[in-house]
């Protein structure tokens, strides 16, 4: 009996170990977790003024067409950048951690801020469509969607580089391989130039 107390205590010793690295693998676990749904939920803000602003945009083209009778082609050119944005934002918001879905929605506002800055650009050739009142009233809306997204995307990022770091420093990259964490992706314009919300003065 003598002899087998040492196997005893080593039996104990490695429950007691593995017990505590259980524990600490849930913690690691738990942390991915809770940094995740954070910029899930920060990306939750960014997508109710994305969508707002999808749905101005329609409103916008509505307001010009009848006085841009010849610039149907960039008009058309804003409805499917806009058709573009708001697939690409369908798929972001129902994943914000997959990298993919992130740089397709990039790259469609990228392409949908080039395509509204033209058309503001053109609205200058007409004098009646600057004093328009629900051109006016729709830029301003587009003005503070904008400043929101801006606000938004800020928070969206700040979370994205929080989880980032948290899942690539160790032990915790060795749990989130494991589990499934993968690197998120921020939410930044291709183009700095397009950061600033399109300006046009009535």
């Amino acid at each position: 009996m003598g002899d087998l107390a040492p196997v005893y205590i080593g039996g104990a010793v490695l429950l007691v170990i593995g017990f505590f690295v259980l524990l600490f693998f849930i913690a690691i676990y738990n942390g991915l977790v809770a940094r995740r749904n954070r910029f899930k939920n920060a990306y939750g803000q960014i997508d109710v003024q994305l969508k707002r602003r999808y749905d101005l945009i329609p409103n916008l083209v509505e307001a010009v067409k009848g006085y841009m009778t010849h610039e149907k082609g960039t008009l058309e050119a804003v409805i499917s950048a806009r058709n573009q944005a708001a697939n690409a934002g369908v798929k972001a918001a129902a994943n914000p951690g997959d990298p993919e879905a992130m740089k397709t929605l990039m790259a469609a506002e990228s392409s949908l801020g080039g395509t509204l800055g033209r058309l503001f650009a053109l609205s200058e050739a007409y004098p009646d469509l600057k004093a328009n009142q629900n051109m006016m009233q729709l830029q301003e809306e587009l003005t503070s969607t904008e400043n929101k997204v801006g606000f938004s995307r800020q928070a969206f990022n700040d979370s994205i580089m929080d989880y980032n770091i948290y899942r690539e420093t160790f032990p915790n990259v060795i749990v989130a391989g494991m589990t499934g964490f993968v690197t998120a992706e921020q939410f930044t314009l291709e183009n700095p130039t397009e950061r600033e919300t399109p300006k046009v003065k009535f």
